[in-house]
Order: C-alpha cells, then sequence, then structure tokens
C-alpha cells in the first residue's frame, strides 16, 4: 500500500517555475518601454517649451500690430508671461540699459520750471560741494534777478543791455502769481519765471521771494554773483562793465548801517534776542549784489530768518533789515556796505522819487553813471552805481535812445 500511494506524488514542477520566469521578464520589457516613452516624450516637450517665447513673442507682435492699425478693436493682447529665457535676456540686451547719468548732466543748467515747494527749494539750493576746485570747464555768469509785481515795461533796454552776451548771465523773474502776461518767445526773459508766491510790500514775504530768486539761481552752478533788480531798475553801464565790475570785486555790496530813529533802532523788536541784539540791528538797501557763498549762507539760514518771520511785521520792513543785519553778522570783513543801485530819497516818504519821461536827459544819465566817490577794491572810484531806480514806463523810449550813445550799448 504504502509503495502505491508513492506512486500517485506527482513529479517536481519545473514548467511552474518557467511560466513565472516568463511574466517576470514581460514586466520588465514592459517597464522599460514605458521608461523608453517617457524619456521620449519628455526630450519632445524640452524642445517645443524652448521654442514657445518666441511663438508668444510672434502672437503678441501680430496682436499688437492689428491693433495698432484697428484702434476699435476689443481684443486685448495676451499677457507676457515673463518667462526666463536666452531669447527675452538677448532682447533685453539689445534694447540697452538705460544712459547713466555723467557730470555734463549733473551741471547743466537746469529747468526754471519745476515742482519743488519752498523747503525742498532750499534744501536742494543749500547743497554745496566740498572740494574748489571744478572737473569742468564753465564760463562764471551773473545772475540778474527781477523781483516785479507785474509787466517789465522796460524789458526792450534790457534786452539791449544783454545782446551779444549770451552763456554770461542768466534771468530770473519773481512776478505775483495772477499776473499772466507772457514775453515774446525772442526775448531774454521769456521762460524765465520761477515758481513764485504774492508779495506785500513791508512783510516778510518780501524777504521770502528774495531768498526763493537766490535759491532757483543757485541751481545753476555757474552763477557766481547775484543781483537783485525791480521792474522800474535800469543798467547805467554797458554788459561788459557790468560784468567785469562784478566778477573782478573782491567785496560784496549789501547797504549796511547803524541808523538811530523810527526808522532804524527803534523798528527792533526785543523779542529777537539772543539771536539778534540791538548792537547787531542794521538798515540798508533791498537792493543788493551777493557771492555765491553767501547766496548760499541766505537760503540756508534757519537762525536769524525765522525770527525776522517771527517778530518782524509790519512797520518793521524786513527786506531793509533781514539782509543788512545778516551780512553784518556773519560777512561783514567781506562786505563793502553799500549798494549798487542809485535811488533817489532826497524828496522823503516811504518811497523813493519816481522818473518819467522828461527827467531822462544825457546831463542826469552822466550824473548817476560818474557823479559820486566810493571805493572799489581798496582804491578810490567814481563808478559807484551800476544800475538806477525808479523809472517809469513811459521813460523808455529816450532810454532807448541814449543808451547806445551814453552807456556804450552795442
Amino acid at each position: 500500500m504504502k509503495t502505491t500511494q508513492q506512486q500517485h506524488h506527482p513529479p517536481p514542477s519545473f514548467p511552474k517555475h518557467f511560466l513565472n520566469a516568463q511574466i517576470h521578464l514581460h514586466k520588465m520589457i514592459s517597464n522599460f518601454l514605458i521608461f523608453a516613452f517617457g524619456l521620449a516624450l519628455g526630450a519632445s516637450l524640452n524642445i517645443y517649451l524652448k521654442d514657445f517665447p518666441f511663438q508668444l513673442y510672434s502672437t503678441q507682435n501680430k496682436y499688437s500690430h492689428l491693433s495698432t492699425n484697428n484702434p476699435s478693436s476689443s481684443s486685448p493682447p495676451p499677457q507676457s508671461l515673463n518667462i526666463p529665457t536666452n531669447q527675452t535676456k538677448a532682447k533685453t540686451s539689445a534694447a540697452g540699459p538705460a544712459p547713466p547719468i555723467g557730470l555734463k548732466e549733473y551741471t547743466k543748467s537746469p529747468n526754471i520750471l519745476h515742482e519743488m515747494d519752498d523747503d525742498e527749494l532750499l534744501w536742494r539750493a543749500s547743497l554745496v560741494p566740498r572740494r574748489r576746485g571744478l572737473p569742468f570747464k564753465r564760463t562764471p555768469k551773473v545772475a540778474f534777478m527781477f523781483l516785479t509785481r507785474g509787466r517789465l515795461a522796460l524789458a526792450p533796454l534790457w534786452e539791449m543791455f544783454f545782446k551779444g552776451h549770451e552763456g554770461m548771465y542768466s534771468v530770473y523773474v519773481h512776478a505775483n502769481p495772477d499776473f499772466n502776461d507772457t514775453m515774446p518767445e525772442n526775448s531774454v526773459f521769456y521762460g524765465r519765471r520761477v515758481p513764485s508766491k504774492n508779495v506785500t510790500w513791508g512783510e516778510p514775504n518780501m524777504v521770502q521771494a528774495e531768498r526763493r530768486l537766490l535759491a532757483n539761481a543757485l541751481l545753476d552752478f555757474s552763477n557766481q554773483r547775484f543781483v537783485l533788480l525791480s521792474e522800474s531798475c535800469i543798467p547805467l553801464f554797458n554788459f561788459n562793465v557790468v560784468y567785469s565790475y562784478l566778477m573782478d570785486s573782491n567785496q560784496t555790496f549789501v547797504e549796511a548801517y547803524d541808523l538811530p530813529g523810527p526808522v532804524g533802532r527803534e523798528r527792533y523788536r526785543d523779542k529777537m534776542r539772543p539771536q539778534i541784539t540791538l548792537d547787531k540791528w542794521r538798515k540798508g538797501s533791498q537792493w543788493f549784489e551777493v557771492d555765491r557763498e553767501i547766496a548760499t549762507e541766505v537760503v540756508s539760514d534757519e537762525k536769524y530768518f525765522p525770527v525776522f518771520t517771527k517778530y518782524c511785521t509790519p512797520s518793521c520792513y524786513s527786506d531793509e533789515h533781514y539782509l543788512p543785519t545778516y551780512v553784518s553778522i556773519k560777512f561783514w570783513k567781506k562786505n563793502s556796505n553799500r549798494t549798487l543801485t542809485w535811488v533817489d530819497w532826497s524828496k522823503g516818504g516811504p518811497h523813493p522819487s519816481k522818473f518819467m519821461r522828461t527827467d531822462v536827459t544825457i546831463d542826469f544819465l552822466k550824473k548817476l553813471r560818474h557823479g559820486s566817490k566810493c571805493e572799489y577794491n581798496g582804491k578810490r572810484t567814481n563808478i559807484c552805481y551800476l544800475f538806477a531806480r525808479k523809472f517809469l514806463p513811459n521813460s523808455l523810449d529816450r532810454l532807448l535812445r541814449f543808451a547806445p550813445k551814453i552807456m556804450k550799448f552795442n
């Protein structure tokens, strides 16, 4: 029985092992084929994506062209995906970066029309290079600053004065903001109005206007001398004489003197102490000439001018006291204590004499030119005034007639 049972046991399962090996081989082949397919698909996508930005750029150009030719088209252009590819980098490189700002752009004459308020303007004008040597060539200029109420009636005379001397002067006009009259485009005054504010005679805002003119003129590095004038001022000499007189001077011209009485010391306010004491209080003409150093210090002043603004109210007349006092405190060694603008106060009163057409004669102009004695660079001279006021508009025709002969205008 035992032998019979052993004969019924199946033999070793060789076909079963062979079948398992075949199944395992099929799985390996399938996995290899999937891997190969995935590798091929990846390579194809990579090639396509390299060309995709160029296709997108072409599409954008197409839409842009259609939009340009058909402004009414409502279809918006496709938005950029900003994909950083070699083509995008090449396009940016081809356009090139913005040109760098060199010294020439920094030192060129600025646009007189700006959007700075007074605080920004005064701060910008107070910036001073610490190096004295200039790394560029420039012609020193005189800044002629006109503080006016309205029309420049004597402009034709000044046009004659400036003619032929371009590049040696700058013109700045501070007029009432409500004044809308414009100058001809060929005028030296065209486009020379600075952003301005209302000015009231005798108020501190008169000095604010002067500081505003100085600040605008300081923005031009070439301006080295600064003259304050009015619409009723005239030049007494030709441009060459005026230019040389100012540029060759080793002093500035701010009239400053101690005057007892109601129009001098009695205008002083005790509340101005300790910044300003009575012994430092000075009076002088509003019409001044200063160099760049003093001009910069005036627009930078945060010690004395706020005191004038607060305490030198009407009947104090800060325009007759601020600059004479300030310059006498800080720059008395380099100041001549005289003005370059002739004015006639002989008739008394709060305002000087006015001159009409019949007052303008050859003898009168000669007297203004050489009728005084003063000191210039340590020597006596009879050229003490370069300008004069107050000349009415009806005096213009005679001034134009006498200027070539008396003032030696070109």
